[in-house]
């Protein structure tokens, strides 16, 4: 029988000492389980164009808002740049994101041009607001109605946004949606069905990447046009938590949704009636590595 070496001898003694301390089924668990999920605070928020329930533009009122959410990553629905008077022709993504000291994406849906040659072009769409740097960012057409033509046809429109951050050393794809609101949900069923197969497609693209997709659905937890999501997300809730109308809310129409490799530790909506039409939804969530 060959003779053990000094180090594996040194090696079972260890091993045993630990045993008789009790220790060696918490280092044996932690080689199992490997390192813990990474934290992440995951919000979304359509901010109505800077004005809040009483329709008043306030945008010290909004940033306030979000302050309070204590977010990491937010995303931003009906979101104003340069887009006129009711929003003051301010760049709405940008002016929040100075005034949290967080990076910005801004995936218009709209860009049209202005009404005076040689000013910035009016745009409106969704924006992505994050602690974390911004690797990439993408702007993707899926299908939509527009509200700019008077006699609109369903047809692929940008405002579908992506960023993909490194969240200490795990890639996170966050992207955000506005789905159509019009009662007829043929166009959110059209919709739904080109943002799994975006998702799919960006997924496959970036290997390890984990997903989070954040929006206003314009449609509550069980309408048949949401079901497919949830074959490859998880709806963070809360089950019983509503969003809008801001005010007096009995409906939950705004999400945080996760891909797997994601937990979902905590999911709220703070009491947040004043600064917009909806109430922001906020995840607590555990990015596995």
């Amino acid at each position: 029988m060959p003779r053990r070496s000094r180090s594996a001898s040194r090696l079972a003694l260890s091993v045993a000492v630990l045993s008789l301390l009790g220790t060696a089924p918490a280092v044996a668990a932690a080689g199992q389980h490997g390192p813990p999920p990474v934290p992440l605070r995951i919000a979304t928020y359509n901010i109505h164009a800077g004005a809040g329930a009483d329709n008043v533009f306030d945008l010290d009122r909004q940033a306030a808002a979000l302050r309070a959410l204590h977010a990491d990553v937010i995303g931003l629905q009906e979101v104003d740049v340069h887009w006129g008077a009711r929003s003051q022709d301010l760049d709405v993504a940008g002016e929040l994101a100075r005034r949290l000291g967080m990076r910005v994406s801004f995936a218009p849906i709209y860009s049209l041009d202005p009404v005076t040659a040689g000013e910035p072009r009016r745009e409106f769409g969704v924006a992505v607001l994050s602690r974390y740097p911004i690797r990439s960012a993408a702007n993707h057409e899926i299908t939509r109605l527009s509200t700019q033509d008077p006699n609109p046809v369903p047809a692929p429109a940008p405002g579908f946004g992506e960023v993909t951050l490194k969240v200490r050393g795990v890639p996170v794809q966050v992207f955000v949606t506005h789905l159509d609101y019009r009662a007829d949900p043929s166009v959110r069923v059209a919709q739904v069905a080109d943002t799994r197969r975006i998702m799919a497609a960006e997924r496959g693209a970036v290997p390890g990447a984990r997903q989070v997709l954040l929006g206003d659905f314009n449609a509550t937890p069980d309408a048949p046009e949401l079901a497919p999501l949830w074959t490859e997300l998880r709806d963070a809730g809360p089950a019983g938590g509503v969003t809008f109308p801001a005010d007096v809310p009995v409906k939950r129409i705004d999400y945080v949704a996760v891909g797997s490799g994601i937990d979902v530790r905590s999911v709220s909506v703070p009491d947040e009636s004043v600064a917009s039409d909806h109430r922001p939804v906020v995840a607590e969530v555990g990015v596995r590595r």
